[in-house]
């Protein structure tokens, strides 16, 4: 199972807040005034660019949308919102390669985005895993709400073998969406069901994972919001 997040849905509501203002040594406030409005006129039209996009993409009109997205970071080269969105696509497209490089320009510019975190780490579950829960476990730190991002940490925990540290993910990850539940594995089910939490303490101990560099520190369907 794979939920991912789709920030290509929730580009326009965010970008519209995420304005940087030119910053002039000049004290003739004429001067001031015009470099204002030129930052706002650039803000401005960014803003009306994504949201093209975002309609563009609705319509399923891809070409359009990345070429519009393009558009977007040719006015302000470090908005996140379209660099996410060109990774989304480019990771509905099978193009890896893509939509990393896409991610990663995004989390230049904001390295607690969670939802670039959570779709890179989609990419890298079963070749680095390592790494894909670092991304994780950052998204869950930057949004302890991520119910789907703590489901994949289950996912890639029992798959290291480390089953009490997937169950404890799992359960998190149910008790913030219950209907997760009947996608959790049949062996950590029963545990991860919304209610009580069992009693562990015939548990057997298991390995502490040392792997992982950071402990504490992301679908493919472009109109769900993040």
């Amino acid at each position: 199972m794979r939920r991912m997040w789709t920030g290509v849905g929730v580009a326009l509501t965010l970008a519209t807040g995420a304005v940087v203002w030119a910053v002039t040594t000049h004290s003739d406030p004429a001067s001031n005034d015009a470099v204002l409005d030129h930052a706002n006129g650039k803000r401005l039209a960014a803003d009306a660019l994504l949201e093209s996009g975002l309609l563009q993409v609705r319509h399923q009109e891809i070409p359009h949308a990345k070429a519009t997205f393009k558009r977007v970071l040719a006015l302000d080269p470090k908005n996140k919102f379209a660099w996410y969105n060109l990774g989304v696509l480019a990771q509905n497209e099978g193009r890896e390669a893509d939509a990393h490089h896409a991610y990663d320009a995004a989390l230049k510019t904001d390295s607690s985005y969670t939802s670039a975190l959570f779709n890179k780490a989609l990419l890298l579950e079963t070749g680095d895993p390592d790494t894909a829960l670092n991304l994780l476990r950052r998204a869950v730190a930057a949004d302890p709400k991520a119910s789907t991002a703590y489901f994949h940490i289950g996912e890639t925990l029992a798959r290291k073998g480390l089953d009490k540290q997937a169950r404890a993910a799992y359960r998190q990850a149910v008790e913030l969406d219950p209907s997760l539940h009947p996608h959790v594995p049949q062996a950590f089910g029963g545990s991860a069901a919304p209610g009580p939490a069992p009693d562990e303490t015939t548990e057997t101990t298991e390995t502490t994972e040392t792997t992982e560099s950071n402990k504490s520190n992301k679908s493919n369907k472009s109109t769900e919001n993040s």
